[in-house]
């Protein structure tokens, strides 16, 4: 009976705090985001007429020459060939993760080296203009996901974009400024360009 009664109390915390925490406060706080915010709460879902395009906060395998590329993304998915294996997926949500390379790691200082020609040789007229390559252009964030360049990553393509489309680099950088996500309140954070948001808005200049 000792034992019982010294459990009981403890038996009953764990399942009320169980119940309280686990359940009842996060379906209060979902219904409390989904009236609020619920764009966000449904994944910041980015619609082009009746066509689900992205989210915003998932970035996206741009690689055609005509749209703004984002970070190099390390995610990694099933092999379609044999299951018991991992290839590159890019963006893939479902494995979100960093490549955990440290400074030291060889294989980090070729694939940045790689990526740094391989930007360099894609944007020659940035090459030609002494523009210093973005650090987030040839790195991958901790998620592998993100959504986000810096403004400075932006105008290095800028030029090759306008030439691809045929328009004014002045057009393009214009966009570009537009576009840029200022710091909260002013200073929380880093200004910033929403790549999928940049090509959306770059589909409608002529």
């Amino acid at each position: 009976m000792t034992i019982v009664r010294t459990i009981r109390p403890a038996l009953v915390v764990f399942l009320f705090l169980s119940v309280v925490t686990g359940i009842l406060y996060p379906l209060a706080m979902a219904g409390v985001a989904g009236y609020v915010l619920p764009r966000q709460a449904g994944g910041s879902l980015v619609m082009k007429g009746d066509r689900l395009v992205g989210s915003t906060l998932i970035g996206q395998d741009f690689a055609d020459a005509r749209y703004f590329h984002g970070r190099p993304s390390v995610t990694v998915g099933p092999d379609p060939a044999d299951p018991s294996k991992t290839v590159a997926q890019p963006y893939n949500a479902a494995a979100s993760m960093a490549s955990n390379a440290g400074p030291t790691s060889r294989a980090l200082v070729e694939r940045v080296a790689a990526a740094v020609s391989r930007l360099k040789a894609d944007n020659p007229e940035a090459v030609l203009a002494g523009l210093p390559v973005p650090m987030d252009l040839v790195t991958s964030s901790g998620s592998g996901l993100d959504p986000d360049i810096s403004p400075q990553g932006a105008l290095f393509q800028v030029a090759r974009v306008a030439r691809v489309r045929h328009l004014g680099e002045e057009t393009v950088r214009a966009l570009v400024d537009r576009m840029v996500e200022r710091p909260l309140m002013g200073w929380l954070g880093e200004p910033r360009v929403n790549v999928l948001e940049l090509n959306l808005a770059l589909d409608t200049l002529h």
